[in-house]
């Protein structure tokens, strides 16, 4: 397969009740984004563990988003501020050990934020083209 004809895999874990919701939006919305991201609803970004990212990488996903609420919106009161927490250490863990960290990135998309779901998306897909097949965790 040609570089060309390769279409990037990217695991998408959405926050049941914002981040999921606007993926939701994006799509009744009918806004236009690639057939990339494969969404995962979790209850809550705040228990994406680090291990579900790296098995992600491990059985073929060339990037990884993690999507929650807004800060200060959680509907766990505190869940996002584990996730970004735990994103910033992991994310240098990953980089530390050679992995590109641009495969790896964390949004805060509301429900009500369709077109930012839709725009992240494709943002997502157009930087892990960049960067090409993960083969580094493979």
């Amino acid at each position: 397969m040609s570089v060309k004809e390769w279409q990037p895999k990217i695991i998408g874990f959405c926050c049941n009740w914002c981040s999921y919701a606007g993926a939701d939006l994006a799509g009744i919305s009918r806004l236009q984004q690639p057939p990339n991201v494969r969404v995962i609803r979790v209850p809550c970004s705040g228990r994406v563990n680090p291990q579900f990212i790296l098995k992600a990488f491990q059985h073929g996903a060339d990037g990884v988003l993690v999507a929650g609420c807004h800060p200060g919106d959680c509907h766990y009161a505190t869940g996002n501020y584990f996730t970004r927490r735990r994103f910033l250490i992991f994310k240098r863990l990953l980089e530390y050990v050679g992995y590109e960290p641009g495969r790896l990135r964390a949004r805060w998309i509301s429900g009500a934020e369709g077109q930012k779901f839709a725009s992240t998306t494709r943002e997502i897909v157009e930087e892990i083209k960049l960067l090409g097949p993960n083969r580094r965790l493979r």
